[in-house]
């Protein structure tokens, strides 16, 4: 192959462009291949998929043309075409044919992306951009909630070729940096607000006057309890309204669960107003106590005039009447406790303004840096601010743009500052202000900008930083491009150790895992409560909390990649252990949150069958093997599925169970546009079956008499027979090769901003080899992505 590729590499494209197939060309090697096993179905009569070979130019500069050679390179090479009715190619015929087109396809693909580069230009996400302010001002505000949403491309929100910046977008970074600047400036010279108040059980258990019905929680002795009733809104605490907005820390003294059936009671803390004229409220955390009294502590950004409720949400818990007629709650002459009823029960809550980003000082030394008190004294007169300006905003765009910046650069923010000294009763700290604010709203801050080819220094610590703490390079990081070293594999290897055990790393593995495994959708359908009616809010955060724990424990112990199909444990807490029926051997301590559990072999084992995936592939109410089968072959095993041919109808699953899912894809899959399509899709969505839209094991479809017999059996596409998800999964794990390929693309995509293309095929390989050498394990695989020739480039 090596001697094609050598001979192949030094055609010009031009030779070959706008050539017919039939003219004399370098491809003419491959036409006995097409006249033999193509051209009977892809000429100018036929044209079965539109494809007219016999007429199809080879213009590989060309995106389309090149696309169609593509696909009709992969089709042969991965045995899907010629269709399996019509006489196979011999392993000569087929290899010359690869052999052929894959030098000059690689070649010209790799020409158009050293002169152009994999990148287009790419904005920051509205979460970078968050997360990027936060750390470069200290600020803690919800930033994202201020800027448009990110759609996804091939997957991901940082991907450039489908990202925009519309006048709109821009307006909104103003509107945001705005709010962000006014922020850090009035922090750093009026200083931090303050506010503590502390609560007694008989002022958060006392009536509400003139706004309606008491729906509050029980004061009893020492204790307030929060019952499972089911008025709107019950468990509000009206007397706990804030101040104003921001981050409070709240402590409940003395937590503990009454009647705990499983030993311990789950519940839900929330913020709002909790009134009918603002129901919306907001989720601060689950909450779980066990009957050992203990103080519970929880951050929250909470809005203005919102206040918190309290309230038991585990959907298996019996519940309890009003007390009273309407929608009123009352607890005159019960003894709930008797009856039966679990409840959260506490003595009491402290409400606290709390700054969890940067403390005051951390504020003013980004905003100020490290001035002299001379400095200092300078900059608060008009007369004597402007070198002081001229050294800040310096600073600050260095920082800002993740690059050294020179005199010319800056010129531009400087002459805004001084035009807005100037100014009537304008301070020197507005002008300083007004320099930031056009700095923060620069296409070099708001976008990462990259030239064509190798990356230098900068732009790598920027995009290793982006990648793993969705923010701007740190001073460590900074320090390291300014001394050339991040070109270094082993430098570069050991900050990712080091930016992997920063808690910032927490924002790349609730980031990756979101926009990779699609748990972003998770809230766009809910599951039909008539058909599950022991789902809720509790299981639905512990779901994909138990995904992101699981992805963080292959990522921390650098587990092999074949842990995403089958492991022996899994990462839950009490709630989930219940909702999946897990037998009672599996060892789990009530109250301790995320626990990793022995699983022993159980099918349950792995990332695909993690109720969060379950639930984002289903509908709320019927699974689809063609949804699962398409998600596990795109986000697992790195298999592309084309979108379906126009005019193909969808499957519709018969919630009766009348008529089985599989006997519907028959039917569906008999048409010839369909088939080779669905022997890809089919088996890991069949192998996934006996999984209900909520995660739960099942061996029928519906509760009918005429229910159909779950059969997650199936052939994969090489041909290998399994019967259910265990035998699916053990043909799998014994694919690493693939599993690692799969994982490195998705990771190359989310951290390069480029969908893989044609000539990132050869880099990726090389990836997958040398992290064999360590049992393919994640952390080295993302090491291995971020020190190959494709994360270096651009």
């Amino acid at each position: 192959m090596n001697q094609f590729f050598n001979y192949f590499a030094v055609l010009t494209v031009a030779k070959l462009a706008l050539l017919p197939l039939g003219a004399k060309t370098p491809l003419k090697d491959i036409e006995p291949f097409l006249e033999q096993h193509c051209f009977s179905c892809h000429d100018d009569d036929v044209r079965k998929g539109d494809l007219d070979l016999l007429n199809l130019t080879f213009q590989p500069d060309d995106p389309d043309n090149f696309k169609t050679w593509a696909r009709i390179f992969d089709r042969v090479h991965d045995g899907e075409m010629p269709p399996k009715k019509k006489r196979p190619p011999s392993s000569a015929e087929k290899k010359t044919f690869i052999a052929t087109l894959q030098p000059i396809l690689y070649e010209a693909d790799k020409k158009t992306a050293d002169e152009k580069g994999r990148v287009h230009f790419r904005r920051l996400t509205r979460r970078e951009y968050q997360y990027t302010m936060h750390d470069l001002l200290g600020v803690d505000l919800p930033l994202v909630d201020l800027l448009p949403e990110d759609p996804a491309t091939h997957g991901f929100e940082t991907v450039a070729s489908g990202q925009q910046l519309s006048h709109h977008h821009l307006g909104r970074y103003l509107d945001a940096a705005d709010v962000a600047l006014n922020e850090a400036f009035r922090r750093a010279i009026k200083g931090d607000e303050t506010y503590k108040k502390t609560y007694a059980v008989n002022e958060l258990g006392a009536k509400e006057k003139g706004r309606g019905n008491y729906r509050g929680p029980q004061h009893r002795g020492e204790l307030c309890i929060h019952w499972p009733m089911r008025p709107q809104f019950y468990g509000r605490m009206p007397i706990t309204y804030v101040p104003k907005s921001g981050w409070y820390r709240i402590t409940f003294k003395g937590m503990r669960a009454i009647n705990p059936k499983n030993g311990v009671v789950w519940g839900t803390l929330e913020s709002g107003v909790c009134f009918s004229d603002s129901p919306l409220t907001y989720a601060i955390s689950t909450v779980e106590a066990t009957a050992k009294p203990e103080d519970m502590v929880f951050e929250a950004w909470i809005q203005e005039g919102h206040g918190l409720r309290l309230i038991p949400n585990d959907a298996t818990l019996k519940t309890a009447s009003n007390g009273t007629t309407g929608g009123a709650v009352s607890y005159k002459g019960r003894d709930l406790e008797k009856e039966g009823y679990a409840a959260l029960a506490h003595r009491g809550v402290t409400i606290e303004r709390i700054y969890p980003n940067a403390t005051r000082e951390a504020v003013r030394k980004r905003l100020f840096g490290n001035i002299n008190q001379v400095e200092h004294k300078n900059l608060r007169n008009k007369s004597t601010c402007r070198p002081i300006i001229r050294k800040l905003v310096n600073q600050f765009a260095t920082r800002a743009f993740r690059r050294p910046v020179n005199t010319k650069e800056v010129e531009p923010y400087l002459k805004l500052a001084y035009d807005s000294l100037e100014e009537k009763n304008s301070t020197p700290f507005d002008a300083l202000q007004v320099a930031y604010r056009a700095v923060l709203c620069s296409p070099r801050f708001l976008s990462l900008p990259e030239k064509a080819g190798a990356l230098d220094n900068w732009a790598i610590a920027s995009r290793l930083s982006y990648m793993l703490w969705n923010s701007m390079p740190d001073y460590v990081l900074r320090q390291a491009a300014q001394k050339g070293e991040l070109k270094k594999p082993d430098v570069l290897k050991r900050h990712v150790d080091r930016m992997l055990a920063d808690p910032k790393s927490e924002r790349f593995i609730d980031s990756f895992t979101k926009q990779w495994l699609s748990l972003r959708d998770f809230d766009l359908t809910s599951p039909d409560l008539r058909m599950f009616r022991h789902w809720d809010s509790i299981v639905s955060v512990s779901m994909q909390e138990e995904t992101r724990a699981f992805f963080r424990e292959l990522i921390k112990h650098n587990l092999p990649v074949k842990h995403l199909i089958q492991s022996d444990f899994a990462m839950l807490n009490e709630r989930l252990y219940r909702h999946y029926q897990l037998k009672d051997n599996v060892s789990l301590e009530p109250g301790k949150g995320m626990q990793k559990v022995d699983l022993k072999g159980a099918p349950r084992g792995g990332l695909i069958t993690q109720g969060a995936i379950l639930k984002v592939t289903a509908n709320g109410t019927t699974t689809s093997p063609v949804i699962r089968g398409v998600w596990v072959n795109e986000r697992i095993l790195g298999t592309h599925i084309p979108p379906p041919p126009p005019g193909v109808p969808a499957i519709e699953p018969d919630i009766r169970g009348a008529v089985s899912i599989r006997d519907q894809l028959n039917k569906h899959r008999s048409s010839e546009a369909c088939i080779s399509c669905h022997l890809k899709i089919d088996p890991a969505g069949f192998a996934l079956e006996h999984f209900d839209p909520v995660g739960k094991w099942r061996t029928k479809y519906g509760t009918s008499k005429k229910a159909v017999s779950v059969d997650a059996s199936g052939t994969t596409p090489e041909g290998t027979d399994f019967k259910d998800i265990v035998q699916w999964k053990s043909i799998y794990v014994n694919r690493p090769d693939q599993l690692a390929r799969g994982f490195a693309e998705q990771l190359t995509i989310y951290a390069t901003g480029a969908p893989v293309r044609f000539s990132d095929r050869s880099p990726l390989n090389q990836i997958v080899k040398n992290a064999a050498k360590n049992k393919y394990g994640l952390r080295t695989l993302l090491k291995e992505v971020v020190t190959s020739d494709i994360f270096l480039h651009k």
